[in-house]
């Protein structure tokens, strides 16, 4: 069986921690960064299955990293989930334009997280 990785993108120390807690827990392996720029070098250097990106990050936001994630070859298949607070209308169908799954606002609940992270590798 292949390691089940997913890469935790949020610039919010706590948030990161919350986040691998509950992938963690649900048997995923855990990597994390920072930015939207490192979020896009470690998903061509890790190849994670899965992406949970926050959307307001310094450097580059969530939705320009989903936007160079899937304009190259060896990200487009990586799927993410955006994770944010922003989470009207607008902005669900904005992330998904941008080329994300979902988008989970927070707060969030273990099961809603987890049921996001198996539909979109599903």
């Amino acid at each position: 069986m292949s390691l089940r990785t997913v890469l935790i993108v949020d610039d919010s120390a706590a948030e990161v921690a919350n986040l691998r807690a509950i992938v963690t827990e649900a048997g995923w392996l855990a990597i994390t960064a920072a930015s939207g720029r490192e979020a896009v070098d470690r998903a061509k250097s890790e190849k994670p299955s899965v992406i949970l990106m926050d959307i307001v990050m310094p450097e580059m936001d969530g939705y320009e990293a989903c936007r160079v994630l899937q304009a190259d070859p060896s990200t487009k298949a990586i799927p993410v989930v955006m994770v944010s607070t922003k989470n009207q209308k607008a902005d669900q169908l904005w992330a998904r334009m941008q080329g994300a799954r979902s988008l989970v606002g927070k707060p969030y609940s273990k099961a809603e997280l987890i049921d996001a992270i198996k539909s979109a590798v599903a």
